[in-house]
């Protein structure tokens, strides 16, 4: 087995037998040993009681943090002519038809969120073998796929966070970095568990909120009390 180093262990040390904790208790835990040398993300990840096998099951959804999430976004666009003047002013970092969607099936993916105008679909759709898996396909349901890409790409710029339950019905996010003040770190966890609260499909049945845990890009992680964490 490898030796630990000395921060891993102390971060470990600091996180045995606590568990159920507060929001705030747990923030604090976890910036305060968010030790390495770069800036590491605050990452969330809630068990939740669906079967994505099952599409009246699907927890999918986007929220705007209220402090946004401290990492810059690249995000591309498909469209044509005026609405493509309007995603390079709006502060779009790629911009393309026909060209993007070679780019894309060439193995670059050079971005964090995709957006399209509606007419751009028949070439977008092409690319849900690639996009999809990376959760990266756009999606009229998170307003991904609008004709208005300036409020669309705005809204990635300034802290947007798309969500999907994957295979165990596990949703995870980054929701902002360890350098943030707690209280902002505090506003961020609890907007994003509101919202998957929100996104609880029809299909869902028992608990829907099984587990709530909170951690950082190379610590350990911590588990909330999923009723005070949700407000319930």
């Amino acid at each position: 087995m490898a030796k630990l180093g000395k921060r891993t262990r102390t971060a470990r040390e600091a996180f045995a037998g606590k568990a159920e904790l507060s929001v705030e208790e747990a923030v604090a835990l976890v910036k305060a040993h968010a030790t390495s040398k770069f800036d590491e993300t605050v990452e969330i990840a809630l068990n939740l009681g669906v079967d994505t096998r099952h599409a009246d099951q699907m927890v999918r959804g986007v929220v705007g943090l209220p402090n946004g999430t401290g990492k810059a976004m690249r995000v591309a666009v498909f469209a044509r002519g005026p609405k493509a003047d309007e995603a390079k002013e709006a502060g779009a970092d790629i911009i393309g038809a026909e060209d993007l969607m070679e780019t894309i099936q060439g193995g670059t993916i050079d971005f964090d969120r995709c957006i399209a105008t509606p007419d751009m679909m028949p070439v977008v759709g092409r690319l849900g073998k690639v996009l999809g898996p990376r959760n990266l396909m756009p999606n009229p349901k998170v307003g991904t796929v609008t004709m208005d890409v300036k409020a669309a790409v705005e809204a990635a710029k300034g802290g947007e966070v798309q969500f999907k339950a994957e295979k165990g019905g596990v949703v995870h996010a980054g929701v902002g970095k360890a350098s943030f003040d707690e209280a902002k770190l505090v506003e961020n966890v609890r907007a994003f568990i509101s919202a998957v609260a929100k996104a609880k499909p029809a299909g869902a049945k028992g608990t829907y909120m099984k587990k709530i845990a909170l951690s950082s890009t190379m610590g350990p992680g911590v588990t909330l009390d999923v009723a005070a964490a949700a407000g319930e």
